[in-house]
């Protein structure tokens, strides 16, 4: 997949300006390429109650849904000052459904990406559920 990663993190950092984050000032944006190039974002949104709180990549996903739901290529996460941020634990999660082990995460400049299967080894999956749920044996 070949990635503008300098244009896939200035709109990751446009949505970090509309950000919801009087708590604790991180303004956080991202912004993802689906297999087909298209290009969706969201930012965090905090809420009073700390475990409400949306990160950026809940508004990513939750917009990639809302646009046709195709698959992410490649992610990239930023504070407002443009620099990269590792996804926290939850959102690699949830990113891994939206996009799987070969999901390209930005490295920042100059670094390579890493893949999220790097960052989310052995991640939980949707198989997981079908080949292990209730009543699958």
């Amino acid at each position: 997949m070949d990635v503008d990663w300098e244009s896939l993190r200035r709109e990751a950092r446009s949505a970090a300006a509309q950000a919801y984050a009087p708590y604790s000032g991180l303004q956080v944006g991202a912004a993802g390429m689906t297999d087909r190039g298209d290009v969706v974002s969201g930012c965090n949104v905090e809420n009073a109650s700390y475990g409400l709180t949306l990160c950026a990549e809940c508004g990513l996903v939750s917009a990639l849904h809302a646009t046709g739901g195709r698959r992410l290529g490649a992610v990239s996460v930023v504070a407002l000052d443009g620099e990269p941020l590792a996804p926290c634990g939850r959102c690699r999660q949830l990113l891994h459904e939206a996009g799987g082990d070969g999901l390209l995460v930005d490295g920042g400049e100059g670094r390579e990406p890493i893949r999220l299967g790097a960052l989310l080894p052995g991640a939980f999956e949707p198989e997981d559920i079908r080949e292990r749920g209730r009543g699958s044996a």
